[in-house]
């Protein structure tokens, strides 16, 4: 799948090249043709001077004006093209939700680029489907959010902690709209606390490190972003102490911190406990802490336990902590027969 989006990136460049202004910067004019040469047609000279083309004040000190202008356009491709549909040219559905939009815009992004490539055309719009059901992470919601941005930024309006990690997967399934993904990451980091850590640990566990140490068990749609995610949520957990302040006489810190790291994976568990930066206070409480923690993960997993975890506090560390966390796989029993 990641081959064919080059491919169709490559083969649609005229289409998916990006710019921050709404017209390409070398054309500086609507359909290859400058402003400033219209002018002098309009004036009756043969020999266009392109030194009155844009300046920084606009096109003919009209900055002002057009950028007005612009703007009424985009939002009038965004509420006439994009939520009512208006003189669409192409159907983009999913299982369950469809979409009237227009080509042009649409061939924005590589992938859509290249299913409208590809797809042949029947009878009246041309239909191209996004199999969203076989795609971890992306939702309808989602990826009505990126379509959107294809036509303005108002999309951006419609962005939320509720939302973002799906519209994240969907920016970066569709490829040329690298700020949307940004915007919905750092959406996502910032949407990481108590209340969301559980659905975070659910998402993590699917996610490579990064480093290739392992392999993940679905390949995130999100790419680069979905390692970055993985770590923030290990800094969450390594930053709970202070952000409990587990130290503070009195308080339930420690308690809320134990339910958590009861639910956590065991390699975050390793080395939020083995962390420098784990403020849990000396090393023998730190220590405490993770051998009552130890036994309360047990208890979570119920009688079947087919790995021995354990913590070790060394004596005589030169640097960072002396506290170290261990598991061991238990060996099945082996029967005779016979």
């Amino acid at each position: 799948m990641q081959a064919s989006f080059g491919t169709a990136e490559n083969a649609s460049s005229a289409h998916t090249s990006q710019s921050s202004t709404p017209f390409p910067a070398e054309a500086n004019g609507v359909n290859g043709q400058h402003v400033a040469d219209f002018q002098h047609i309009q004036a009756g000279q043969d020999t266009p001077d392109t030194s009155v083309a844009s300046s920084s004040n606009g096109v003919n000190g009209y900055g002002q004006h057009l950028t007005a202008h612009d703007a009424q356009l985009i939002n009038h491709m965004f509420d006439r093209g994009f939520q009512f549909g208006d003189y669409a040219d192409t159907i983009v559905h999913t299982h369950v939700f469809t979409w009237k939009l227009h080509a042009i815009l649409l061939s924005r992004s590589p992938y859509l680029a290249h299913l409208m490539s590809t797809t042949p055309k029947q009878a009246g719009m041309l239909s191209i489907y996004i199999p969203i059901e076989n795609i971890p992470e992306v939702t309808v919601q989602g990826l009505s959010v990126a379509l959107g941005y294809l036509y303005s930024s108002v999309s951006l309006s419609s962005l939320s902690r509720d939302n973002c990690r799906a519209v994240l997967a969907a920016s970066c399934l569709l490829g040329g709209m690298e700020d949307l993904c940004h915007f919905a990451y750092e959406m996502c980091r910032d949407s990481i606390s108590l209340e969301t850590i559980d659905e975070w640990l659910d998402f993590v566990q699917h996610v490579s490190p990064g480093d290739g140490t392992n392999s993940p068990s679905v390949v995130p749609v999100q790419h680069h972003y979905a390692p970055r995610l993985r770590t923030d949520v290990f800094n969450f957990l390594v930053d709970l102490p202070t952000t409990l302040e587990v130290q503070t006489p009195g308080g339930n810190g420690r308690e809320m911190l134990l339910q958590v790291f009861t639910r956590i994976p065991f390699e975050f568990f390793k080395g939020a406990i083995e962390s420098p930066t784990f403020q849990i206070g000396s090393d023998q409480e730190r220590f405490r802490f993770a051998k009552t923690a130890i036994e309360m993960r047990k208890r979570a997993r119920g009688g079947v336990v087919e790995e021995t975890e354990a913590v070790v506090l060394a004596i005589g560390g030169a640097q960072g902590s002396s506290v170290h966390v261990t598991r061991k796989t238990k060996k099945r029993a082996l029967f005779k027969v016979g």
